[in-house]
This record gives C-alpha cells, sequence and structure tokens, in this order.
C-alpha cells in the first residue's frame, strides 16, 4: 500500500535490494521469504518481533531517492511480492519518464511526494475509509495481528504489549495483543515461532501474582491449560485492561450483552501515546465511569467527562478540604482525599447559577456554584478553571433543555420546585397538594390503593425515642444541608448507625440510594408502565401471584388487600422494566419491606436500584450475582476469621447461609424491627455493610461452630443467634418471626442489640473497602459463570445421552463445537440475532441455537457428506429437516438427532434422511419455513389419501398409523432430480468414485422406470374411474360401481422400457398440455431418453425446467428408492461405511484453528523459518 512519504536513515540496514532506478529502490526484508537469509536472517526476524517492528507486517517496501542525494523517502511497502511488484510497475509507467523532464532535485522530491500523497487521498476516498481516530502506527500492528492470527477485520485489537510467555521452563519474549474477543500471543525467536489464541470467554481464572523468581505475572486459565506471562512493562495496566475485556465476555455469556463501540468519545490530542487506541480511550473511558457511578450512587447510563483536584469550603466546620471534583452529563461531585471527610453531589437540575469568584492569595481560582434551595458550593484551586466553567455551562444548557422538554410533555407536573417529601426536596418550599395531584388509582375500583408509605397509614404513634432520632436528624439537616445536595460526612454515617427514623427512612433511602435520581428524571414512568402491565400475564405474573400473600405475612400491612395490591403493581411494573430478571423469590419480601416505608413509586425505584446496580445480577434466574458475593464472602471468612473458615468449609455453612442472608438483606432470617437497620446502613454503604455483618454473626459464635458436628447443628446456633437480634429503639408492635421456626427449643439466646452489632461489625471489619469487593466480584465472576457453562453442558448431555449411540465424552466435545460455532457468530455477525439463539433464562437445550448459516459451518466440518460446492444446499436441507419447530433455529438435540443418523444409523436410516431432505420444497424460504410446512404436511395427507386408491401404496383406513417407511410422501419429478444431484455430489473425492457414478447412474435409470409405470398405471386407472363416473351418472347403477379394477389386470412386465414410441406415447399428453411452456430453456420430459443421458452429468444445469405430468402423476415413493440402491453393491458399501466420529472432531478442531483460531486450547507451533 501507498504511505505518506517518510525519512529513512540508513536504507541497506537489514534489507536487501532487488530493483532499483535513478529514482525508486524496491528492497526485501532480510529474512523474508525463500531462503531465510541464514544467520542474519534469523537474528533479523527476532529483532522485528522483540522491537515490534513493522517490517514483520510489511516485508517489502519502496524507497524514493534523487540521484545525487544521499536521503531516503519510504512510499509504499506490501504484505507480498505482488502487491510490491504492481506498485513498482506502476512507478515505471507512469513516473519514471515524468521525472526525467524536471531539472531540479527539490522540484522532482515535491512532485513525488505530492503525487503519492493524491493517490492516498484518492483510494480514502474511493473506498470510502473513515477516520476511525487510530494512529498509523496501531493500524499497521492491527494488520499484523489480524494476519498472525487469521482475523477477520470484525475482531478489533485493544492494545498490545511486550511480555515474556513461559512455555514450559523456557521464558518466550515476544507481544500480546488484546483483543475485543481474544487473549493472543506471538513470539520468533532465532527461527522458533510460538503462536497462542485464548477465547476470554473460556477463561476460569485471571490473577496477578508475585513470586521470588518472577515479581510479575499474570496466570490466565482455562479449563485445560494454565498459561503465565511475565516481563511487563506495565503490569498494572496490562492486568485491568484484560479483567475489563474478561468482564465484558463474561457479561456476554451471562446475558448476551455483547460489546458496542462508544462513538461519541472526543477526538485523540496530537500529544496522546502513540499506541492508544479508540478501542483503549473507550474502554478506559468506561471503567472511569463505572467507578464514578459507584461511588456516587449515580445512574447506570451517567458518563464521567472528567475530573480535576480542587479544595470545597465546607461552612459546618470552616476548612477548604481537599478532594477532587467530578462533572458529568448531568452532576458534579465531590469526594474528599480522606475517604469518609466529606463527599458532595449536585445534580445540574438544581444548579442556578455557576460563576468565577474573585481569586486571591487564600483562595486561588475559585468557583461558585448555586442551588434552587440557597446552597452556595465554593470550590478553589481550579487548575483550568475556564474550560471547566464553559464545560458545566454546557452541560447546564443541555439539562434547562431537557427540563423543559419534560415541562411540556408532562403538563401535570407544575412546579419545578416541587419534589417528592421535605427531606428530598432541594427547595425549601414544598407544595401540599403535589402529592395529591400525582396520586393514581390503577387497580380495581373496588380496592383501595395506598398513596402513602404502607407504615404511614397504620397511624404507629411515635415514642419519645423516635423524636429524639427526628430531631438529630432536622440539626442535621440545619448544619449540612438538606436534600440531594447535603454535605455527606462521617456525621451523616453516625446517625445512620444510631439508626433513621421510622417517618423518614423511605426518603432517606431514596436519597443515600440514589434512587431519587432515576424517580426525579423519569416523571410518570412507574405510572405509565403500571398501566400497560395491568391485565397482562405471563410466567413472571404467575409467580408473583402465587408468592404475594407469603411476603411478610405476619406483618399488619399485608394482612389486608390494599398492601397485597400495592405490593402486585410494584412487582408487576418491575418484571415488565425489566424482563431479563422478570421476577425471582426473595423480591417480594424486599420490595414488601420498601412499601412499608415508601410510597409505590419510589419502592419501584429503590427496587430499580436494588436489583440494577446495589445487587446486580442478585435476581435473575440464576442468582448469579448472590453465588458471586458467596464466593467473596469465602474469601472475606479465610481472611478475616481464617480459625473458624476450615470448619466452615467442611460443613458446607457458607453455601448455604450466604444466599440466604445476602438474598434478602437478612429480612428473612432477623426479627423485622432489627433487620431495617440493617438495610439502612446497606442503603447508606453498600454491600460491604452485608459482608461485615455477615462476619460478624460468625465471629461472635465462634467458639459455639467449632463445637459443632455437622450442618443442621451450625445452621441452629446461627438462627437462634439471629433470632435473638433486638431493636429496643423500635416503635412496631411485636411482630411474630417466622425464622424462630428453625430453631430448637433449648434455652433462648441472650439479647443482641442490632446496633452494638452494626457498629462492632465497622469496628473489626470497617477496612473491608468497595474496591476491593468489587476485584473479588471479578474473581468470583469468573468461576461462577463458567460453573454455570460447565453445568449447563452437564446437564445438556445427561438429558440426551439416552437418545444417541455417542458417548458422554463425544457429546460434551460436539457441545463445545456448538457453542463455539454460536459465539463466533456472536463476535463477527450472523444472518441472526444473537438474543434469539441465547437466552439464558431457557432450558438448557434450548440455551444455544445455531441458526442455518452457522449449521453450514459445522456441517462441512463434521457431516460425512459434505463434499466441496454442493455442501452449502445439502446443509440448508438437512436443516430445514432438522428444524423441527420450523423457528429457523436448531438447538442441541436437534442437531444430534441428524448427526447422529450418519455416524451411527444403519442404511435404511441413511437413506430415509436422505430421502426426506428432498421431500422439503427446495424452493421455501427460511422466512416462510413454518407457513409452507404447515402447507405442506397438509397436501402430505392429501397425497396420503389418494394413494390408498392406486398399486404401490396400498393402506388401511382403519390401520393404526405409525411411524414407517410407508408414512414418506412420494418424490415429485423436480424432487428426484435434486436427489440425483445430491448423489452426483457425494462422491466427487471418494476413492470409489467412478463406481459409485455408475452405480448411481443404474439406480437413477430404474428409478426413472419405476416412475413411468406408476405415471401409466395412473393415467389408466384415472380413465376408468372417469368412465364409471359417467356410467353411474347416467344410468344411476347400484353403489360400487366405481371401484378399482382388480390388480391382476394390470401386467406390470408389459410396462414400456427401452422403445421410443413408449416414451413417445408417455409424454403425448403433456405436450399438447403443455406446449405453451416451452422457451429458451432445456425442456425435459420424464422418461425422455435426454432426461436420463442428463442425470448421469455431475451436474445438472440449474435452469433445467421439467415438464409435469399432469397434477404430480410421475413419483417415485422411499421403497422404490430403497430397493433400487440395495441392487448397486457399490452404493450399498458406501452409505454402510462407518464413520468414526472421534477423527471427525479432531480435524474440526484443527480446520478451526487454521481457518480461524477460536478455541482456547494453545495453537503453538514450533517451526524453523524457511
Amino acid at each position: 500500500m501507498w504511505v505518506s512519504p517518510e525519512d529513512v536513515l540508513l536504507a541497506g540496514a537489514l534489507w536487501i535490494t532487488e530493483r532499483a532506478n535513478p529514482y525508486f529502490i524496491l528492497q526485501k526484508r532480510k529474512g523474508h521469504g525463500d531462503g531465510g537469509g541464514g544467520l542474519a536472517g534469523l537474528l533479523v526476524g527476532t529483532l522485528d518481533v522483540v522491537l515490534d517492528s513493522s517490517a514483520r507486517v510489511a516485508p517489502y517496501r519502496i524507497l524514493y531517492q534523487t540521484p545525487d542525494s544521499l536521503s531516503y523517502w519510504i512510499i509504499a511497502h506490501g504484505t507480498s511480492r505482488k502487491e510490491i511488484t504492481e506498485h513498482w510497475e506502476w512507478l515505471e509507467h507512469n513516473l519514471l519518464q515524468t521525472l526525467s523532464i524536471f531539472e531540479n532535485e527539490n522540484d522532482i522530491t515535491t512532485f513525488v511526494k505530492g503525487k503519492v500523497q493524491g493517490i492516498i487521498a484518492e483510494y480514502s476516498k474511493n473506498q470510502d475509509i473513515k477516520d476511525d481516530d487510530d494512529t498509523d502506527k496501531f493500524k499497521e500492528v492491527s494488520a499484523k495481528f489480524r494476519k498472525l492470527f487469521g482475523m477477520p477485520e470484525e475482531e478489533k485489537l485493544v492494545n498490545y504489549y511486550s511480555c515474556s510467555y513461559w512455555k514450559g521452563k523456557v521464558p518466550r519474549q515476544g507481544w500480546l495483543y488484546l483483543s475485543i474477543n481474544h487473549l493472543c500471543f506471538y513470539s520468533h525467536l532465532l527461527g522458533k515461532e510460538v503462536k497462542l489464541v485464548v477465547r476470554w470467554a473460556d477463561i476460569t481464572q485471571l490473577e496477578k501474582s508475585a513470586t521470588l523468581l518472577l515479581p510479575d505475572v499474570i496466570k490466565v486459565s482455562t479449563r485445560s491449560n494454565e498459561h503465565v506471562f511475565s516481563v511487563f512493562l506495565n503490569i498494572n495496566e496490562t492486568f485491568k485492561l484484560a479483567e475489563q475485556l474478561a468482564n465484558i465476555a463474561m457479561r456476554q455469556l451471562l446475558d448476551n450483552k455483547g460489546f458496542e463501540q462508544d462513538r461519541s468519545l472526543p477526538k485523540l490530542k496530537k500529544k496522546s501515546p502513540k499506541k492508544v487506541s479508540a478501542l483503549k480511550r473507550d474502554l478506559d473511558a468506561r471503567a472511569k465511569s463505572e467507578r464514578y457511578r459507584a461511588l456516587f450512587r449515580l445512574p447506570k447510563d451517567e458518563k464521567l467527562d472528567g475530573h480535576t483536584d480542587c479544595t470545597l469550603w465546607t461552612p459546618f466546620n470552616k476548612m477548604h478540604i481537599l478532594g477532587q471534583m467530578f462533572v458529568s452529563t448531568n452532576y458534579i461531585c465531590f469526594t474528599s482525599k480522606e475517604e469518609t471527610l466529606c463527599s458532595l453531589i449536585i445534580p445540574l437540575r438544581e444548579v442556578t447559577i455557576v460563576e468565577k469568584a474573585d481569586s486571591s492569595n487564600v483562595l486561588p481560582s475559585p468557583l461558585s456554584i448555586s442551588t434552587k434551595n440557597r446552597m452556595t458550593f465554593l470550590f478553589a484551586n481550579l487548575k483550568d478553571r475556564d474550560f471547566l466553567v464553559q464545560r458545566i455551562s454546557d452541560f447546564l444548557q443541555q439539562t434547562t433543555s431537557k427540563i423543559c422538554l419534560e415541562k411540556e410533555l408532562n403538563g401535570s407536573f407544575n412546579s419545578s420546585d416541587d419534589e417528592h417529601g421535605s427531606v428530598l426536596s432541594s427547595s425549601p418550599q414544598h407544595s401540599s397538594g403535589s402529592e395529591t395531584e400525582r396520586t393514581f388509582n390503577l387497580n380495581d375500583t373496588s380496592v383501595p390503593t395506598a398513596t402513602e408509605a404502607l407504615m404511614t397509614i397504620l397511624l404507629l404513634s411515635a415514642q419519645a425515642k423516635e423524636f429524639l432520632k427526628e430531631q438529630g436528624w432536622k440539626n442535621h439537616f440545619a448544619e449540612y444541608g438538606e436534600g440531594v445536595c447535603m454535605y455527606r460526612t462521617e456525621k451523616t454515617k453516625e446517625l445512620v448507625l444510631k439508626g433513621i427514623p421510622e417517618s423518614m427512612r423511605g426518603e432517606l433511602w431514596l436519597l443515600f440510594s440514589g434512587a431519587i435520581n432515576e424517580m426525579t428524571t423519569h416523571p410518570g414512568y412507574y405510572e405509565d408502565l403500571v398501566e400497560k402491565s395491568m391485565g397482562k400475564y405471563n410466567l413472571a405474573t404467575e409467580e408473583i401471584e402465587r408468592d404475594l400473600h407469603r411476603s411478610l405475612p405476619e406483618h399488619p400491612a399485608f394482612q389486608n388487600e390494599m398492601g397485597i395490591a400495592a405490593l402486585r403493581r410494584v412487582l408487576t411494573a418491575y418484571a415488565f422494566r425489566n424482563p431479563n430478571i422478570g421476577y425471582c423469590q426473595a423480591m417480594n419480601i424486599v420490595t414488601s419491606v420498601l412499601l412499608l416505608y415508601a410510597k409505590e413509586e419510589e419502592a419501584f425505584w429503590l427496587l430499580v436500584v436494588l436489583c440494577e446496580r446495589m445487587l446486580p445480577d442478585y435476581y435473575n434466574t440464576r442468582v448469579v450475582g448472590a453465588l458471586v458475593d458467596q464466593g467473596v464472602f469465602e474469601e472475606l471468612a479465610r481472611e478475616y476469621v481464617p480459625q473458624l473458615y476450615d470448619c466452615m468449609q467442611d460443613l458446607g455453612v457458607i453455601s448455604t447461609i450466604s444466599l440466604s442472608w445476602f438474598l434478602t438483606l437478612f429480612l428473612s432470617v432477623m426479627p423485622f424491627e432489627s433487620a431495617v437497620v440493617v438495610v439502612d446502613c446497606f442503603f447508606y454503604d453498600g454491600i460491604k455493610v452485608i459482608f461485615q455483618l455477615a462476619l460478624s454473626v460468625l465471629h461472635a459464635n465462634i467458639h459455639q461452630l467449632l463445637g459443632c458436628k455437622d450442618d443442621g447443628e451450625a445452621m441452629t446456633v446461627l438462627g437462634r443467634y439471629l433470632d435473638s437480634v433486638t431493636n429496643k429503639d423500635s416503635t412496631l408492635p411485636p411482630i411474630p418471626h417466622l425464622h424462630s421456626l428453625l430453631t430448637d427449643n433449648g434455652e433462648p439466646h441472650p439479647e443482641v442489640d442490632i446496633f452494638k452489632l452494626v457498629c462492632n461489625s465497622y469496628e473489626k471489619f470497617g477496612s473491608i473497602r468497595a474496591d476491593v469487593i468489587e476485584q473479588m466480584r471479578f474473581k468470583q465472576r469468573l468461576r461462577v459463570i463458567q460453573t454455570i457453562e460447565d453445568t449447563t453442558k452437564r446437564n445438556v448431555v445427561r438429558t440426551i445421552v439416552t437418545e444417541t449411540a455417542f458417548s458422554i465424552d463425544e457429546l460434551e466435545e460436539l457441545f463445545v463445537l456448538f457453542k463455539t460455532e454460536h459465539l463466533t457468530s456472536c463476535y463477527w455477525g450472523g444472518s441472526s440475532n444473537p438474543t434469539e439463539r441465547h437466552d439464558p433464562s431457557l432450558p438448557y437445550l434450548e440455551q444455544y441455537r445455531i441458526d442455518v448459516e452457522q449449521f453450514k459451518g459445522l456441517f462441512n466440518l463434521l457431516f460425512p457428506w459434505a463434499n466441496g460446492a454442493h455442501s452449502d444446499p445439502l446443509a440448508a436441507r438437512v436443516f430445514r429437516l432438522l428444524d423441527e419447530n420450523a423457528d429457523g433455529l436448531l438447538n442441541f438435540r436437534e442437531f444430534i438427532n441428524g448427526l447422529g443418523v450418519l455416524y451411527h444409523g444403519d442404511l435404511t436410516e441413511k437413506l430415509k434422511l436422505l430421502y426426506q431432505m428432498h421431500v422439503l420444497p427446495g424452493e421455501f424460504a427460511l422466512v416462510g419455513l413454518w407457513f409452507h410446512r404447515k402447507l405442506y404436511m397438509v397436501s402430505t395427507e392429501t397425497v396420503f389419501k389418494c394413494s390408498r386408491l392406486g398399486i404401490f401404496i396400498i393402506m388401511s383406513e382403519t390401520k393404526p398409523k405409525r411411524e414407517n417407511t410407508k408414512d414418506l410422501p412420494k418424490l415429485n419429478q423436480s424432487q428426484f432430480i435434486e436427489l440425483c444431484k445430491t448423489l452426483y455430489s457425494m462422491f466427487s473425492e471418494d476413492a470409489a468414485e467412478q463406481e459409485l457414478y455408475h452405480a448411481t447412474a443404474t439406480v437413477t435409470s430404474l428409478l426413472l422406470e419405476m416412475g413411468e409405470v406408476g405415471k401409466l398405471f395412473t393415467s389408466c386407472t384415472r380413465k376408468e374411474r372417469s368412465i364409471a363416473g359417467k356410467t353411474e351418472m347416467s344410468t344411476s347403477t347400484t353403489p360400487g360401481s366405481d371401484q378399482l379394477p382388480p390388480m391382476q389386470d394390470i401386467k406390470l412386465e408389459e410396462s414400456p422400457k427401452d422403445t421410443g414410441t413408449s416414451s413417445a406415447m408417455l409424454i403425448s399428453d403433456d405436450e399438447t398440455r403443455d406446449d405453451t411452456s416451452m422457451s429458451s430453456y432445456s425442456v425435459l420430459s420424464a422418461g425422455s431418453h435426454e432426461l436420463e443421458e442428463k442425470l448421469q452429468c455431475e451436474d445438472i444445469a440449474d435452469d433445467t425446467v421439467l415438464i409435469r405430468s399432469g397434477a404430480g402423476d410421475w413419483a417415485i415413493t422411499f421403497e422404490q428408492f430403497l430397493a433400487s440402491v440395495l441392487t448397486e453393491q457399490a452404493l450399498v458399501l458406501y452409505f454402510e461405511r462407518p464413520v468414526e466420529v472421534g477423527a471427525s472432531i479432531t480435524n474440526a478442531k484443527n480446520k478451526r484453528k487454521i481457518r480461524r483460531p477460536l478455541l482456547s486450547s494453545l495453537s503453538s507451533t514450533e517451526k524453523a523459518t524457511h
């Protein structure tokens, strides 16, 4: 390809000149191509790999040089001799003579450079090359990556790193390539080449470790291998990127969400590192945004724009606190360097003024931000204040436009200052009428609708302690501000640990969880969702109805229809919002508690935050998130209570307790009035609270647990302890606790104060950090999802192993190939939507499905009948036959059913499959497959009814219908021609090719004669029936006069055979009938010698048109086809020949490695470079 001219210092170093003229030189890299260049070539090849030379991907180049100059410019390079030769010949024919006209060398140089630049610009214009924001250096590396590993254009390289790969005990220095779907390594040292390709979806463990010999090591484990990489220049960056890519792959396995590049990133700056790709920048931005959203509990679509160091003036302690400001599309946030000192969230929807204040020595570069509730925040020490103010102003303008648009669309919201509660309001004014304006009754008129939190409706009286708590929070709001923009400090945390007042609980849950942001920015969303979901039924709604009366049945709020109806609406609305989750057990318990303290809409948004952000993947069909956190809890237990860990593992208690504790946030295992305190802390501090509390419970019972002999005894110890946890500050009436039924009748456990328990958990285990938990979650997520995948494979194999002759090992290998084909199309595109083909919520057999294009790939790899150019049409026929439910997709059982016939079926079963493939109409498109199959079934019934009147199939009307060869429909002419095409194409590479062709010709001739006999007999029968019918109508004869003549009246041996008169006689009727259809196409009539000769050719012309003989009279049956094939020994031996499935599987793997290296096994080769 042509390249922008660049200076070359040493034109002859490491290059061999092959052609030259006064102005241009064509060179080849030493060590490339035949001969290898000896020792020098080996050294050059090694240097190219180690030093990341572009010559490795472009071993040919063309240099420009003026005769009297020592300077050289590279103007083209190529990967092959053919490509570079084309460029060379173009230069000789188009430029060489022109250059001799110039007198000044500078003019020549300017002309050549301009000409090359013009060629590049013209090529880019013609090819419509998009500016992908990648540097030329990175594009070269991407091309090298695809060439080395045989990857298609769709496989995008993210970044590459120099490192050593330990193959055995020998390190191989090379390059690690990280792409969206694969981890690859390449090394070429002194003629020894090593390639490794590992798919991210196959990685079971990814960890960074250190040893005495190797201080920085990354270990990549799959089900079968462990790969070790070391000697990184920046191991942290490499490992974080690998983690991120593996996480994307796990997410794709979990919920089928693939990677989509963010095209909205700003353009690359000129001073950016040369190696950084647009994808790497995209992934870095995603990682930063994820940390930002997790830190401040922001909506999941919020993107971080940037952050900067600054100070914040805090009026409550009169200090300038050092920290960082974060700016995103809809929020300005601040967090102090000292983690718990102060944090701040300012939604731009609340901002009124952003202005630069006057600088001073005490307050350099200050920025003032004012909000609607008359709070002013003063930031200082900003490095680029002008740019920051401009960015905030731009985002503020966008936010204002959104608010104006929402006001127009939602006229029911009268004022932007009206919010949802006194605590949540960011303005001091609060309209008491706003709540009544927004109430709605979507339930049946006979059922009252809860317009307030259910606990408020119960009108419980507040006690003195509750009043003191409320007063403490009010004082806190007066000092630190209230609403979303309040200063969140250590004092806020202390108040939460002491317990949130009953009257403020729902409002503060909304505030601390961030649900208030989603609710405020989506007005009317819940109401619309309830309206759409009411009266609709599916599996989720059935499960919801079943669990409604099991949700806190002991609580008075759910002993009436009002509470039940509210719970039904919230759960149903969420099931329709997120069908991937729908409904999961334990959601009803958590939602019941939310409804006690929050209004319906607020409870809905709290549930959204809980399921989608704070407890990710907890409530899907396989509770993956809970299983992941169970693994995290085991790791934490090993670290913080090591003396108890081994005992708990032996008893198997951790896995039992963690699911019930985590899924319901202790609500199902602890007295209600105590468990809500845990929920208070959870909404403030996140999942770390649950881990801390669980560890505290184990630590408090360490001696009793060590003495337990089995898991039942351990569960009793923990159950009695949790039942004894009390909340003396609670204003609730005593509520019987169902979990106490699991405990024994021994002496009650001494009471444990919930507030002391929570405080102890912070004192002993408060060092657990949220970022450490996320790191552990990643490690456990790999393990859990791969375990689920293995379970899926085992269950699928176990389901169908009794239905097939394949062994368990063979089925597992075939399932891996089947799944790989599915994943390939997810990576690089397919003819159908990946979401349709992979649904983890379906039964195991249905989770992975392939469409016809993917099936063609597997057909060519595994099916014995696959052969050359005719494979794809044959694969399409097999696919249509195996697709039992006509949905255009095959599950693993359907796939194995077809494959099993070819590997383990007898001669009759194989021929029956071949015959059935051609009964299906070949011209039908897949998009109309269901309709055509229904139509075909009707026409088949008609054929069966008519065939009872014929000779070749005589069936009794009273005979019970069963699966046998006589049930198969007949083949008409066009289907028979397709069958013959298939037979001829199957033998093109067989050792007995000529014998099989001869046998096929003989069988074809025999079947043609049978079809002609049948046609003649049917024609005679029709005439006799017609005469008998006319006689019956004219003479009114008795019934039975139209019966068929006896079979002995027809002599089959006298049927036409070879004579031309017979053939002419057979087609005379058709000629008169179809004369108008004659055209330039080749027209053949059944039974003619021309047809017979045509069928004996390997390829039958596609424009051949067969004249049908009156309503499909020409036909053959399966019995005739089977009998004809049995007369030829060569065909019998071919179809009875055993095929070894193990060899086919091995061959399929090897072919896939060569064509597209997708398997996660090591594909390494050591070979000398020639």
